[in-house]
């Protein structure tokens, strides 16, 4: 399948394609990418790196909130990997408001996407963000403010739930930045998280010549984002924490593709630990300790439930539902401190209830990939799990 590109220019009005051949060729095309007359080779400071897949209205949301920005020395890169549904039309839409680059290429992954707008960008910091975010006007402008205190080789920011988010969005979000759920590492504080701060590819920033001393995000199915972070560290860069340049993050729309998430995270983390031995830490652990301590208390209270209705004798009955007793209140325990936690957060008793479920959905959800991928790389020696579906590639 050949692989075209456009670029749409700000300034120009257009809102079309400028066809003008400058001679460089798209690989395993027969095409040649469209660039515009003006500026061409300009290097911008910032370069935002947008793979897409299946999404043009959520493309839609974050293209507005970049077009609010109070900085404007930037310029975009949205890059469809072999979407059915494009993002095309969404992208003519801001070329009179944006510097935006579009591309199509044949499907290979968020990783290699994110590469193929790399190889095309001219800014000094290429920063990568998931469709699915939306940025606050004095997004750059934090980013701005922090490297001018001290310079950095690669950065990323935090995520927060958007008051116009549904429940079950915030619940999500809640879920994954607790530090009663994740140990605090996704939460965005600099101190009391459980383990270093490495950016996520939802909301990271890498300088220009880091990413090309590093080429940039592996040829893996799940994790690439984390395996980057470990080679940033591993090459000695700065690499800091950003609170101030968060974003609002969408993630799943339903439990259901939730856990599909959270499960294949678990899943990476084993394929991560081979790859860098002793990044392994206790919270990563966590979930797995969580799923399996879980599925001991649910055979402990079936073993009471039999005792307490078919026991020999009074003292078989008693102990029965002393049993059930202990394997329903620690759930219940954790539950009151989700609920009063995250009700607090949202200042919403309804998102503080669903925070529940979408806790225990994180953490088994997580548990049960990391228990299933230990078992088979580890004890089975098997190659690396993959997904079935090319959606699933975007978490």
């Amino acid at each position: 399948m050949s692989e075209t590109a456009c670029c749409l220019r700000q300034n120009d009005g257009w809102g079309r394609l400028y066809e003008r051949k400058m001679g460089e060729k798209v690989v395993s095309s027969r095409f040649f990418c469209y660039l515009c007359p003006h500026k061409w080779k300009e290097s911008m400071k910032y370069s935002f790196i947008i793979p897409v897949f299946n999404r043009p209205q959520e493309v839609a949301e974050l293209l507005q909130s970049l077009s609010k920005q109070t900085r404007k020395d930037f310029d975009v890169h949205v890059v469809e990997d072999g979407s059915s549904i494009t993002c095309r039309e969404v992208c003519d839409h801001y070329a009179n408001r944006l510097d935006i680059h579009y591309y199509m290429k044949e499907n290979g992954g968020p990783g290699a996407a994110r590469n193929y707008g790399a190889e095309r960008a001219t800014g000094d910091y290429f920063i990568v963000l998931d469709s699915d975010v939306v940025l606050p006007s004095g997004y750059l402008a934090a980013i701005d403010t922090e490297l001018e205190e001290a310079p950095a080789d690669a950065f990323g920011g935090p995520d927060r739930a958007h008051p116009d988010f549904t429940p079950v969005q915030k619940a999500i979000s809640y879920s994954m930045t607790s530090f009663f759920t994740t140990g605090g590492i996704r939460g965005g504080k600099k101190k009391g998280a459980l383990d270093k701060f490495y950016p996520r590819s939802f909301n990271m920033g890498v300088s220009r010549e880091l990413w090309q001393q590093l080429g940039g995000f592996r040829a893996m199915r799940f994790g690439e984002d984390i395996d980057f972070s470990y080679r940033i560290c591993e090459a000695g860069a700065r690499c800091r924490l950003f609170p101030d340049a968060w974003v609002w993050h969408k993630r799943r729309t339903d439990f259901r593709k939730f856990f599909r998430q959270v499960r294949n995270s678990g899943l990476a983390r084993i394929n991560l630990h081979l790859l860098h031995p002793g990044t392994m830490k206790l919270v990563h652990m966590l979930p797995a300790v969580f799923t399996l301590g879980c599925a001991a208390l649910a055979l402990l209270f079936c073993w009471g439930l039999v005792l307490f209705l078919w026991g020999p004798d009074h003292m078989n009955q008693a102990f029965g539902f002393a049993l059930c007793e202990l394997s329903v209140c620690l759930p219940l325990l954790y539950s009151l401190l989700i609920l009063i936690d995250s009700s607090i957060r949202n200042r919403s008793l309804w998102v503080g209830l669903l925070s529940i479920p979408a806790s225990f959905i994180q953490l088994t959800g997580y548990g049960c990939g990391f228990l299933s991928a230990a078992w088979k790389r580890l004890v089975l020696k098997r190659v690396e799990e993959g997904f079935d579906g090319n959606e699933r590639l975007y978490k």
